[in-house]
Protein backbone atom coordinates (compact mmCIF):
# COMPACT_ATOMS: atom_id res chain seq x y z
CA UNK A 1 0.00 0.00 0.00
CA UNK A 2 0.59 3.23 -0.28
CA UNK A 3 1.93 5.95 2.27
CA UNK A 4 0.18 8.88 3.21
CA UNK A 5 3.01 11.56 3.09
CA UNK A 6 2.65 14.76 4.92
CA UNK A 7 6.16 15.97 3.46
CA UNK A 8 6.29 19.89 3.14
CA UNK A 9 8.24 19.46 -0.37
CA UNK A 10 8.95 17.34 -2.35
CA UNK A 11 5.27 16.86 -1.54
CA UNK A 12 2.92 13.96 -2.66
CA UNK A 13 1.45 13.63 -6.00
CA UNK A 14 -1.83 12.48 -6.81
CA UNK A 15 -1.85 8.68 -7.29
CA UNK A 16 -3.70 8.81 -10.25
CA UNK A 17 -1.19 11.54 -12.01
CA UNK A 18 1.94 9.09 -11.26
CA UNK A 19 0.11 5.53 -12.59
CA UNK A 20 -0.01 7.82 -15.66
CA UNK A 21 3.14 9.31 -15.96
CA UNK A 22 4.18 5.02 -15.23
CA UNK A 23 2.38 3.93 -17.73
CA UNK A 24 3.90 6.60 -20.31
CA UNK A 25 7.49 6.21 -18.77
CA UNK A 26 8.28 4.20 -21.67
CA UNK A 27 6.89 4.85 -24.34
CA UNK A 28 5.12 8.33 -24.40
CA UNK A 29 1.82 8.06 -26.59
CA UNK A 30 3.47 5.81 -29.18
CA UNK A 31 6.55 7.54 -30.35
CA UNK A 32 8.71 4.63 -28.60
CA UNK A 33 10.41 6.62 -26.57
CA UNK A 34 9.96 8.43 -22.62
CA UNK A 35 9.04 11.99 -22.64
CA UNK A 36 12.40 12.63 -20.82
CA UNK A 37 14.28 11.39 -24.23
CA UNK A 38 12.43 13.94 -26.25
CA UNK A 39 13.93 17.09 -27.46
CA UNK A 40 12.41 20.27 -26.07
CA UNK A 41 11.93 21.45 -29.42
CA UNK A 42 9.95 18.58 -30.93
CA UNK A 43 6.34 19.05 -31.78
CA UNK A 44 5.29 16.65 -29.49
CA UNK A 45 7.05 18.31 -26.61
CA UNK A 46 6.25 21.91 -27.68
CA UNK A 47 2.36 20.90 -27.80
CA UNK A 48 2.38 19.10 -24.11
CA UNK A 49 4.59 22.64 -22.84
CA UNK A 50 2.00 24.47 -24.73
CA UNK A 51 -1.31 22.53 -23.24
CA UNK A 52 0.21 22.44 -19.36
CA UNK A 53 0.37 26.57 -19.74
CA UNK A 54 -3.02 26.56 -20.85
CA UNK A 55 -4.62 24.74 -18.27
CA UNK A 56 -3.14 26.67 -15.70
CA UNK A 57 -4.14 29.53 -16.98
CA UNK A 58 -7.74 27.90 -17.29
CA UNK A 59 -7.10 26.63 -13.41
CA UNK A 60 -5.81 30.13 -12.08
CA UNK A 61 -8.29 32.67 -14.62
CA UNK A 62 -4.58 34.30 -15.38
CA UNK A 63 -5.17 37.19 -17.45
CA UNK A 64 -4.24 37.82 -21.02
CA UNK A 65 -1.58 40.51 -20.17
CA UNK A 66 0.50 37.74 -17.91
CA UNK A 67 3.26 36.09 -19.12
CA UNK A 68 3.86 32.27 -17.66
CA UNK A 69 6.99 31.04 -17.07
CA UNK A 70 8.61 27.18 -16.61
CA UNK A 71 11.48 27.85 -14.94
CA UNK A 72 14.57 26.46 -12.84
CA UNK A 73 16.47 27.26 -9.99
CA UNK A 74 13.70 26.16 -7.12
CA UNK A 75 11.76 29.07 -5.39
CA UNK A 76 14.93 30.54 -4.59
CA UNK A 77 16.60 31.55 -7.05
CA UNK A 78 13.45 34.09 -7.27
CA UNK A 79 15.17 35.66 -4.32
CA UNK A 80 17.19 36.74 -6.42
CA UNK A 81 15.67 36.90 -9.70
CA UNK A 82 13.19 39.17 -9.20
CA UNK A 83 15.29 42.12 -7.68
CA UNK A 84 17.59 41.62 -10.61
CA UNK A 85 14.51 42.20 -13.27
CA UNK A 86 12.60 44.60 -10.76
CA UNK A 87 15.79 46.94 -9.93
CA UNK A 88 17.05 48.77 -12.65
CA UNK A 89 15.33 52.03 -12.36
CA UNK A 90 14.41 52.38 -8.95
CA UNK A 91 16.27 49.71 -6.90
CA UNK A 92 13.75 49.89 -3.59
CA UNK A 93 11.45 47.61 -2.36
CA UNK A 94 9.48 46.72 0.79
CA UNK A 95 9.55 43.65 2.06
CA UNK A 96 7.06 42.17 4.53
CA UNK A 97 8.72 39.67 7.24
CA UNK A 98 6.35 37.08 8.67
CA UNK A 99 8.70 34.20 8.80
CA UNK A 100 11.80 32.42 7.79
CA UNK A 101 11.20 32.44 3.70
CA UNK A 102 10.61 36.14 3.74
CA UNK A 103 13.54 36.44 5.88
CA UNK A 104 15.72 34.71 3.18
CA UNK A 105 13.95 36.74 0.41
CA UNK A 106 15.10 39.81 2.32
CA UNK A 107 18.43 38.61 2.94
CA UNK A 108 18.67 37.61 -1.09
CA UNK A 109 17.31 41.05 -2.31
CA UNK A 110 19.59 43.41 -0.21
CA UNK A 111 22.21 42.24 -2.24
CA UNK A 112 21.28 44.25 -5.24
CA UNK A 113 19.46 47.57 -3.78
CA UNK A 114 17.34 49.12 -0.84
CA UNK A 115 14.97 47.03 1.02
CA UNK A 116 12.75 48.65 3.65
CA UNK A 117 11.58 45.47 5.77
CA UNK A 118 7.98 45.86 7.33
CA UNK A 119 8.20 43.09 10.28
CA UNK A 120 4.83 42.14 10.35
CA UNK A 121 4.97 39.00 12.86
CA UNK A 122 3.32 39.59 16.19
CA UNK A 123 2.61 37.66 19.38
CA UNK A 124 -1.37 37.32 20.36
CA UNK A 125 -1.66 35.50 23.63
CA UNK A 126 1.52 32.97 22.76
CA UNK A 127 0.64 32.75 19.84
CA UNK A 128 2.06 33.49 16.29
CA UNK A 129 0.27 35.88 13.36
CA UNK A 130 0.18 38.96 11.36
CA UNK A 131 0.08 42.38 12.50
CA UNK A 132 -2.94 44.94 11.10
CA UNK A 133 -2.09 46.28 7.79
CA UNK A 134 -2.25 49.93 9.34
CA UNK A 135 0.49 49.31 11.19
CA UNK A 136 3.05 48.54 7.73
CA UNK A 137 5.02 51.64 7.14
CA UNK A 138 5.00 51.08 3.30
CA UNK A 139 7.68 52.99 1.08
CA UNK A 140 6.26 56.13 -1.13
CA UNK A 141 8.77 55.46 -4.00
CA UNK A 142 8.47 51.46 -3.47
CA UNK A 143 9.62 49.61 -7.15
CA UNK A 144 7.28 46.63 -5.36
CA UNK A 145 6.00 45.20 -2.22
CA UNK A 146 6.94 41.35 -2.01
CA UNK A 147 5.36 38.89 0.81
CA UNK A 148 5.47 35.35 1.31
CA UNK A 149 1.86 33.73 1.54
CA UNK A 150 1.98 31.59 3.15
CA UNK A 151 4.92 30.22 5.23
CA UNK A 152 5.53 26.54 4.82
CA UNK A 153 7.80 26.07 8.24
CA UNK A 154 5.45 28.62 11.02
CA UNK A 155 2.61 27.40 9.19
CA UNK A 156 1.46 31.35 8.77
CA UNK A 157 -0.79 32.91 6.03
CA UNK A 158 -2.36 35.85 4.72
CA UNK A 159 -6.13 36.03 5.39
CA UNK A 160 -6.11 38.81 2.89
CA UNK A 161 -4.42 39.83 -0.17
CA UNK A 162 -2.03 43.43 1.00
CA UNK A 163 -3.36 46.41 -0.42
CA UNK A 164 -0.66 48.19 -1.72
CA UNK A 165 0.50 51.35 -4.61
CA UNK A 166 3.71 48.98 -5.59
CA UNK A 167 3.41 46.00 -7.98
CA UNK A 168 2.95 43.35 -5.71
CA UNK A 169 4.98 40.54 -5.82
CA UNK A 170 4.13 37.22 -4.14
CA UNK A 171 5.76 33.91 -3.09
CA UNK A 172 2.88 31.52 -3.35
CA UNK A 173 5.24 28.12 -3.19
CA UNK A 174 2.98 26.42 -0.89
CA UNK A 175 -0.26 27.80 -1.58
CA UNK A 176 -0.89 27.59 -5.14
CA UNK A 177 -3.96 26.16 -6.89
CA UNK A 178 -4.73 25.59 -3.44
CA UNK A 179 -7.66 28.17 -3.29
CA UNK A 180 -9.38 30.68 -5.60
CA UNK A 181 -6.54 33.60 -5.53
CA UNK A 182 -6.97 37.06 -8.10
CA UNK A 183 -4.03 37.13 -10.17
CA UNK A 184 -4.70 40.73 -11.50
CA UNK A 185 -3.87 42.23 -8.25
CA UNK A 186 0.06 41.08 -8.54
CA UNK A 187 2.66 42.25 -10.25
CA UNK A 188 4.53 39.00 -9.85
CA UNK A 189 3.43 35.21 -8.58
CA UNK A 190 5.86 32.68 -8.41
CA UNK A 191 6.00 29.18 -6.57
CA UNK A 192 8.48 26.25 -6.41
CA UNK A 193 6.15 22.89 -8.03
CA UNK A 194 7.23 20.47 -5.37
CA UNK A 195 4.04 21.27 -3.36
CA UNK A 196 0.40 21.59 -5.60
CA UNK A 197 2.33 21.48 -9.19
CA UNK A 198 5.07 18.77 -9.34
CA UNK A 199 8.31 17.46 -8.56
CA UNK A 200 10.87 19.80 -7.81
CA UNK A 201 13.11 21.14 -10.34
CA UNK A 202 10.41 23.78 -12.21
CA UNK A 203 9.68 26.71 -10.79
CA UNK A 204 6.45 29.09 -11.67
CA UNK A 205 6.64 33.03 -12.53
CA UNK A 206 3.85 34.53 -13.81
CA UNK A 207 4.29 38.01 -14.39
CA UNK A 208 2.80 41.38 -15.40
CA UNK A 209 3.66 42.18 -18.95
CA UNK A 210 4.80 45.60 -17.99
CA UNK A 211 6.90 44.81 -15.58
CA UNK A 212 9.48 43.33 -18.16
CA UNK A 213 11.07 46.04 -18.76
CA UNK A 214 12.40 46.94 -15.66
CA UNK A 215 15.58 44.90 -15.16
CA UNK A 216 19.09 45.56 -13.80
CA UNK A 217 21.34 45.63 -17.17
CA UNK A 218 23.91 43.20 -15.72
CA UNK A 219 21.27 40.56 -14.74
CA UNK A 220 22.40 37.12 -16.19
CA UNK A 221 20.36 36.18 -19.42
CA UNK A 222 18.87 33.08 -17.98
CA UNK A 223 17.48 35.42 -15.31
CA UNK A 224 15.51 37.62 -17.07
CA UNK A 225 11.62 37.60 -17.18
CA UNK A 226 11.78 39.56 -20.76
CA UNK A 227 14.11 36.93 -22.67
CA UNK A 228 12.07 34.21 -21.12
CA UNK A 229 8.91 34.96 -21.93
CA UNK A 230 10.56 35.93 -25.55
CA UNK A 231 11.73 32.12 -25.29
CA UNK A 232 8.46 30.41 -24.75
CA UNK A 233 10.67 29.50 -21.06
CA UNK A 234 13.00 27.45 -23.47
CA UNK A 235 15.76 30.15 -23.53
CA UNK A 236 17.82 26.91 -22.88
CA UNK A 237 16.78 23.33 -22.08
CA UNK A 238 14.09 23.27 -19.33
CA UNK A 239 13.20 20.83 -16.77
CA UNK A 240 11.39 19.17 -19.64
CA UNK A 241 9.93 16.16 -17.10
CA UNK A 242 9.01 18.13 -14.54
CA UNK A 243 6.95 20.64 -17.30
CA UNK A 244 5.10 17.24 -18.47
CA UNK A 245 4.51 15.99 -14.63
CA UNK A 246 2.67 19.69 -13.96
CA UNK A 247 0.26 19.37 -16.91
CA UNK A 248 -0.53 15.83 -15.47
CA UNK A 249 -1.58 17.63 -12.25
CA UNK A 250 -2.97 20.56 -14.08
CA UNK A 251 -5.34 17.35 -16.26
CA UNK A 252 -6.02 16.08 -12.63
CA UNK A 253 -7.06 19.61 -10.79
CA UNK A 254 -9.25 19.91 -13.43
CA UNK A 255 -10.83 16.62 -13.45
CA UNK A 256 -11.42 17.23 -10.16
CA UNK A 257 -13.11 20.51 -10.59
CA UNK A 258 -10.66 22.87 -10.87
CA UNK A 259 -9.38 25.03 -8.15
CA UNK A 260 -12.87 25.67 -6.72
CA UNK A 261 -13.52 22.35 -6.08
CA UNK A 262 -10.15 21.52 -4.13
CA UNK A 263 -10.18 24.63 -2.05
CA UNK A 264 -13.70 22.73 0.05
CA UNK A 265 -11.71 20.03 -0.24
CA UNK A 266 -8.83 21.49 1.63
CA UNK A 267 -10.88 23.24 3.84
CA UNK A 268 -12.40 20.17 5.17
CA UNK A 269 -9.42 18.92 5.31
CA UNK A 270 -7.64 21.97 7.47
CA UNK A 271 -11.08 21.82 9.54
CA UNK A 272 -10.84 18.01 10.32
CA UNK A 273 -6.55 18.70 11.76
CA UNK A 274 -7.30 22.06 13.68
CA UNK A 275 -10.29 21.23 15.05
CA UNK A 276 -9.34 18.06 16.73
CA UNK A 277 -5.84 19.95 18.20
CA UNK A 278 -8.13 22.69 19.23
CA UNK A 279 -9.99 20.41 21.71
CA UNK A 280 -6.92 18.35 22.76
CA UNK A 281 -4.87 19.41 25.96
CA UNK A 282 -2.30 17.18 24.83
CA UNK A 283 -1.62 19.21 21.42
CA UNK A 284 -1.04 22.57 20.44
CA UNK A 285 -0.95 24.89 17.38
CA UNK A 286 1.25 27.99 17.93
CA UNK A 287 -0.69 30.72 15.50
CA UNK A 288 -3.24 32.75 15.56
CA UNK A 289 -6.19 31.13 14.10
CA UNK A 290 -6.48 34.17 11.41
CA UNK A 291 -3.15 33.39 10.22
CA UNK A 292 -3.21 29.47 10.60
CA UNK A 293 -2.58 28.01 6.74
CA UNK A 294 -4.45 25.90 5.33
CA UNK A 295 -1.52 23.62 3.38
CA UNK A 296 0.80 23.65 6.44
CA UNK A 297 0.04 22.62 10.02
CA UNK A 298 2.63 23.09 12.63
CA UNK A 299 1.88 21.61 16.02
CA UNK A 300 3.49 20.42 19.14
CA UNK A 301 3.00 17.56 21.99
CA UNK A 302 2.87 18.51 25.62
CA UNK A 303 5.52 16.78 26.54
CA UNK A 304 8.27 16.80 23.92
CA UNK A 305 10.17 14.30 24.92
CA UNK A 306 7.90 12.02 23.20
CA UNK A 307 8.43 13.85 19.73
CA UNK A 308 10.64 11.13 18.60
CA UNK A 309 8.29 8.09 19.77
CA UNK A 310 5.61 10.13 17.95
CA UNK A 311 7.05 9.54 15.07
CA UNK A 312 8.41 6.34 15.12
CA UNK A 313 4.86 5.25 15.94
CA UNK A 314 3.65 7.24 12.77
CA UNK A 315 5.74 5.54 10.49
CA UNK A 316 4.48 2.22 11.44
CA UNK A 317 1.22 3.41 10.70
CA UNK A 318 2.26 5.08 7.24
CA UNK A 319 2.18 8.18 7.83
CA UNK A 320 5.37 9.85 7.00
CA UNK A 321 7.28 13.05 7.28
CA UNK A 322 5.18 14.25 9.79
CA UNK A 323 8.58 16.15 11.85
CA UNK A 324 8.78 19.70 11.67
CA UNK A 325 11.44 21.59 10.24
CA UNK A 326 15.10 21.39 11.52
CA UNK A 327 14.61 25.25 12.92
CA UNK A 328 11.50 25.04 14.94
CA UNK A 329 10.90 21.09 15.77
CA UNK A 330 7.58 20.09 17.01
CA UNK A 331 5.43 18.64 14.24
CA UNK A 332 3.83 19.79 10.91
CA UNK A 333 1.20 18.20 8.75
CA UNK A 334 1.51 19.31 5.01
CA UNK A 335 -1.62 18.89 3.58
CA UNK A 336 -1.19 19.40 0.04
CA UNK A 337 -4.28 19.11 -2.88
CA UNK A 338 -2.78 15.24 -3.51
CA UNK A 339 -3.38 14.86 0.21
CA UNK A 340 -6.56 13.18 0.50
CA UNK A 341 -9.37 13.67 3.27
CA UNK A 342 -8.45 9.70 4.40
CA UNK A 343 -5.22 10.26 5.21
CA UNK A 344 -6.08 13.51 7.80
CA UNK A 345 -8.56 10.82 9.19
CA UNK A 346 -5.84 8.28 9.48
CA UNK A 347 -3.23 11.10 11.21
CA UNK A 348 -6.27 12.34 13.50
CA UNK A 349 -7.14 8.80 14.71
CA UNK A 350 -3.84 7.96 15.28
CA UNK A 351 -2.85 11.60 17.40
CA UNK A 352 -5.88 10.40 19.69
CA UNK A 353 -4.53 7.09 20.12
CA UNK A 354 -0.85 8.12 21.02
CA UNK A 355 -2.59 10.84 23.54
CA UNK A 356 -4.38 8.12 25.15
CA UNK A 357 -1.89 6.04 25.79
CA UNK A 358 0.95 8.90 26.61
CA UNK A 359 -0.93 10.98 28.88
Amino acid sequence: MRAYNFCAGPAALPTAVLEKAQRELLDWQGTGVSIMEMSHRSQEYVAVAEKAEANLRQLLNIPSNYKVLFLQGGATLQFSAIPLNFFGKNAKADYIKTGIWSDKAIKEAKRYGEVNVIDATVNVNGKTGIAQSQSWNFSEDASYVHYCENETIGGVQFKDIPKTKAPLVADLSSSILSAPIDISQFGLIYAGAQKNIGPAGLTIVIVRDDLLDQAKPEIPSLLKYANQAHNQSMLNTPATYSWYLAGLVFEWLLEQGGVKAIHEKNLAKAKRLYDYIDQSDFYDNPIVKDNRSLMNVPFTLVNDSLDQLFLQQAEEHHLLNLAGHRSVGGMRASIYNAVPLEAVEALVQFMEKFAQAHR
